[in-house]
């Protein structure tokens, strides 16, 4: 099922589906499994900065998972270059892996996207993608990691 704007606020006003688990742990087990930078990112929903990494530019088949539990998010065909300065994604693997919340930080109305398994931040989610979903998943690379063929 394809995951569209209008299913998304709903999602946003009513809440989200049931993950297909939960990977619920103490902070100080997830300092001791992320990096500083990735443990800013995902958990104290920080952002990288634009074009800091080469993931962006990364093509090759194959899928993308939470940096925090390993959960498969997002398929390399589903990817594209959006010009942002971070990977952006047009539809989730699965309907049930993301997580979206109204975001009102910044003084602007945003569409937060969370890890619906380890609740780890991963970015904000834009009606201004390509057809056919017109989404733009805008993902942080630091909470992704591109997962072994």
């Amino acid at each position: 099922m394809q995951v569209n704007w209008q299913a998304i606020l709903d999602l946003c006003a009513r809440g989200n589906v049931p993950p297909p688990r939960r990977d619920i742990r103490r902070e100080d087990d997830w300092r001791e499994v992320l990096s500083a930078t990735q443990y800013h990112v995902l958990r104290q929903h920080g952002t990288e900065a634009a074009f800091s990494s080469e993931m962006c530019g990364l093509f090759a088949p194959g899928r993308y998972a939470c940096a925090g539990c390993a959960t498969a998010l997002f398929d390399a065909g589903e990817k594209f270059d959006s010009g942002t300065g971070w990977p952006s994604f047009t539809q989730p693997l699965t309907d049930n892996v993301i997580a979206y919340f109204a975001d009102h930080s910044h003084g602007m109305v945003r569409v937060e996207v969370r890890c619906n398994v380890c609740e780890g931040h991963l970015g904000h989610v834009f009606p201004d993608g390509p057809p056919p979903s017109q989404l733009r998943y805008c993902i942080n690379a630091l909470a992704i990691d591109k997962m072994a063929d």
